[in-house]
């Protein structure tokens, strides 16, 4: 509800309230143009050439228009001009929507009351991007409701849009066997026809039901194709811009011109010249041409040829050389006369009436006149904040829901900034209360993802590490109460996993008061997983290894060579009545079991499960203490 009435105009520049001479003439050619196509074309609606700007004065829509490229570097691109123009200004509606407004501020004033409707965004708009290098134009045109409306309640979130995935080439064989069908019941067949009447006719009184009951579908509009609509056009060539694409000011996305949301365009202008579209837009814009300098398709106000007229050659009578001074001026030579003529039908753009634009370092960082934005989806509701105004750096939410009217959620994601734990993103499921934390490189704890329902310990934790950047490769690690499961990519010693399972806490020393370090969870077991080392033979290269702890039991599996169906396994047992010590290893046949089909004689060898077994020892040992250190980090 702004009252654009009671803005206070005085301390504008004097080139807001008046007209120079240039820009009179300006107005005149206009007037002349417009005469013209009014009285050439009197089916088209009048075209919107000479609006008044805040202070009641005609002016040219080409010098509302003011270059400008800012200080910042997401203003050189297309996307960072219309990201900022989109979330700076708050939309307006025409008052009327099928005509065009009676006025067109200039961008100064459009930003500092940070509001405006299509043309005052697109202005605005096309004076940054033609500011930054790019071949922009305002266009005057006709779209769908949703768009005038910045209705995107039937439109997917663009955050939770999924990358299209690439189809996977199936490589034909015309050579490939083709095998027979498997036969098919009759009686079988018939029964599923059946089936399939019953529930068609069952879905066709749902349907029916729905018909009546549905209230998702938009309505058709009474005004399609009428609405009255201001976007911007950017042409193919200038900053390697490969395509000729359109922007929609209200929401900074960019559109092809074949979208079907754009329904025509009456005319399109830039700071220099204003061009009329003289194609058929009964199918919209996607049979338009965009080539400017074809006079069938596109009527220009101003001429921008520069090539002189050149005289009919029928007349060689006429002298070549100039006339000499002092001469009378009714001898002089008509080629004068004729120059002197196409300089008075060329006119040269006066330059924008609009003062400079520029924009604080502050109003960039804050956009949002409100503190935030809300952006209503198909299903999903965004949020965007300036980057410093929540305290824990959240500066976008996107919450999915159930239905369309906005109750039961779903899903929430989070995206944060400038925190100190590299935290960039959050996600939420709403029904398992299941939560996901994204950091970026360079956390202390090389975290890359966290998932975790509570940040109570031992309540299921799977934590995802940049593994490049750790000595022992790990790249992800899944704990609750009873296990613990780590992954590993790119070790010297091939392991890729290490599963352990824990015990029951003793209760006693759990009422007795005891710290965390003392009342660790038991180990019960620990395996460990090893990618095939070529450099080794295959019975003698570990595949499985298994260490469980309490049962004081040793197992190791080794891998199979191309030709085996039977892994080589050791077991080293425990001795039954026979007290363990520390610093003892006792190995006999009794507690060592052995299957090696395919082993080579030193595997027959005591001696050398002894030196086995004391090396696994003291690798369980270390094991432990590993194991430990991970709980530790969970």
């Amino acid at each position: 509800d702004f009252d654009w009435s009671s803005i206070d105009t005085s301390h504008l520049p004097p080139s807001y309230k008046t007209n120079s001479r240039q820009e009179k003439e300006l107005l005149q050619l206009a007037d002349h143009f417009f005469q013209q196509y009014t009285h050439l074309c009197p089916d088209r609606k009048p075209l919107f050439i000479c609006p008044v700007n805040e202070c009641g004065v005609q002016k040219f829509v080409s010098t509302t228009v003011r270059p400008t490229l800012l200080p910042y570097p997401d203003m050189y691109y297309w996307s960072g001009c219309a990201s900022f123009v989109c979330d700076y200004l708050i939309m307006e509606p025409l008052k009327c929507p099928i005509t065009p407004p009676s006025s067109l501020y200039s961008p100064t004033t459009i930003l500092k009351y940070q509001r405006g409707n299509c043309f005052d965004f697109t202005v605005l708009l096309c004076s940054l991007l033609i500011g930054a290098g790019y071949d922009a134009y305002c266009v005057h045109g006709y779209a769908t409701l949703e768009m005038c409306s910045l209705d995107q309640t039937q439109e997917l979130c663009p955050l939770l849009r999924k990358p299209p995935e690439v189809p996977e080439e199936e490589d034909p064989n015309k050579y490939r066997i083709k095998y027979p069908l498997e036969p098919e019941s009759k009686f079988e067949l018939q029964q599923k026809a059946k089936e399939e009447e019953e529930t068609e006719s069952a879905q066709e009184e749902e349907r029916e039901e729905e018909v009546i009951t549905e209230v998702e579908k938009p309505r058709r509009d009474p005004l399609h194709g009428l609405r009255v609509h201001a976007w911007v056009l950017v042409l193919a060539g200038k900053r390697k811009v490969p395509e000729t694409f359109f922007i929609n000011p209200f929401t900074g996305n960019h559109h092809s011109t074949t979208d079907e949301c754009f329904l025509g365009i009456e005319s399109i202008w830039n700071h220099r010249n204003y061009w009329v579209n003289m194609q058929d837009c009964r199918k919209g814009c996607k049979d338009l041409s965009f080539d400017l300098s074809d006079p069938i398709c596109w009527e220009i106000m101003f001429s921008e040829s520069s090539e002189k007229t050149q005289l009919p050659p029928e007349s060689p009578q006429l002298p070549t050389e100039s006339p000499k001074k002092g001469t009378d001026d009714a001898v002089s030579d008509p080629r004068d006369a004729l120059e002197k003529e196409e300089i008075d039908m060329s006119f040269e753009m006066p330059l924008s009436w609009v003062d400079r634009i520029s924009v604080s370092c502050r109003e960039y960082e804050n956009p949002f006149s409100r503190g935030k934005k809300v952006i209503l989806y198909d299903k999903a509701k965004l949020e965007k904040w300036a980057a410093y105004a929540n305290g824990d750096g959240l500066v976008e939410r996107v919450t999915v829901y159930a239905d369309p009217e906005y109750t039961e959620e779903l899903e929430v994601k989070e995206w944060f900034k400038h925190r100190e734990d590299l935290l960039y993103m959050r996600e939420v499921d709403k029904q398992t209360q299941l939560i996901t934390d994204h950091f970026r490189p360079g956390h202390p704890l090389l975290l890359k993802a966290h998932s975790y329902t509570s940040l109570e310990p031992e309540t299921g934790h799977t934590v995802q590490y940049y593994h490049t950047a750790r000595v022992d490769g790990l790249w992800k690690r899944f704990e609750n109460a009873t296990e613990m499961t780590e992954y590993f990519v790119e070790r010297e010693d091939f392991l890729h996993t290490r599963h352990t399972e824990f015990g029951e806490r003793d209760q006693k020393t759990e009422k007795a008061g005891s710290t965390a370090d003392a009342n660790l969870r038991p180990i019960v077991q620990i395996k460990e997983y090893f990618h095939r080392n070529p450099e080794k033979p295959a019975d003698e290269d570990i595949e499985e290894r298994v260490f469980m702890v309490i049962d004081d039991i040793i197992q190791l599996t080794y891998h199979l060579e191309l030709h085996d169906t039977i892994a080589s396994k050791v077991v080293f047992c425990r001795v039954i009545g026979r007290e363990k010590r520390e610093d003892e290893i006792y190995l006999s046949r009794e507690n060592t079991v052995k299957y090696q089909p395919w082993s080579s004689e030193k595997h027959k060898n005591m001696l050398h499960l002894y030196d086995l077994l004391w090396q696994l020892r003291a690798e369980q040992k270390d094991l432990k203490q590993q194991v430990r250190d991970s709980e530790a980090e969970v």
